[in-house]
C-alpha cells in the first residue's frame, strides 16, 4: 500500500482515483500531477515503483496545500472572519448557513436537532 502525504492509499483502484483520497486533491488536481510526472493514468497503485511513488509525494509538497496544512489554513480563515465580525463570520460563530441559504424551514445540518420553543404543557 503506498503512503502519500500522511494517507493510505487503496492498492487496487487506479493511481488516477487513489490520489483523491487525499484532502486538497480533486480528480483534476490528480490527473494534472500524474501527467506532469509521466505516469500512465491507468497505472493501479500496486503496480508502482518506489521511484513513481517518491516522484508523485515530491510533486504533491512542492505545488499543493494538502491534509494537515490545507485543514489548517481553511479553519484560520474561518477564525479570522469570525475575528473580523464579518457577516460570513457572524454566521459561521452562531452555526447558521453562510452562503445565503434560508433558514425559515430548514438548514437542520448547520442548526441541529430541532428545539422545540413555547409553553410546556399544562
Amino acid at each position: 500500500m503506498a503512503r502519500i502525504a500522511g494517507v493510505d492509499l487503496p492498492k487496487k483502484k487506479r493511481i488516477e482515483y487513489a490520489l483523491t483520497y487525499i484532502y486538497g486533491i480533486g480528480l483534476k488536481t490528480s490527473r494534472d500531477i500524474l501527467s506532469a510526472v509521466n505516469i500512465s493514468l491507468d497505472k493501479r497503485v500496486q503496480e508502482l515503483s518506489e521511484d513513481e511513488v517518491s516522484l508523485i509525494s515530491k510533486k504533491i509538497q512542492e505545488s499543493y496545500a494538502v491534509e494537515g496544512d490545507l485543514r489548517k489554513k481553511v479553519t484560520m480563515d474561518i477564525k479570522a472572519l469570525m475575528d473580523l465580525g464579518s457577516y460570513r463570520g457572524l454566521r459561521h460563530r452562531k452555526g447558521l448557513p453562510v452562503r445565503g441559504q434560508t433558514t425559515k424551514n430548514n438548514a437542520r445540518t448547520r442548526k441541529g436537532k430541532r428545539k422545540t420553543v413555547g409553553s410546556a404543557s399544562k
